[in-house]
């Protein structure tokens, strides 16, 4: 998978792990979630160092303004 920065035009091609993270990132779960219940259950993978590497790429991913890091759950929006 690649994905783009609207805001620099950086391209990132994602492995199976990062698009697995990408894919999962939905506002409401948090990382260790994504970490524990999707990459250590379908990937071989320490979980110290999964956790490492997502928080890594998630980071990474904050700083070109493709992905929001939140210390808490975004709010749906309301129904009209």
């Amino acid at each position: 998978m690649m994905i783009m920065s609207a805001a620099d035009s950086t391209f990132f091609t994602l492995n199976e792990v990062a698009t697995a993270i990408w894919q999962a990132a939905d506002g409401h779960t948090p990382l260790s979630d994504i970490v524990a219940n999707k990459i250590c259950s379908e990937f071989e993978v320490d979980p110290t160092e999964a956790s490492h590497d997502a928080e890594q790429f998630v980071n990474e991913l904050s700083q070109h303004g493709i992905l929001l890091v939140s210390p808490e759950p975004i709010p749906l929006p309301e129904a009209p």
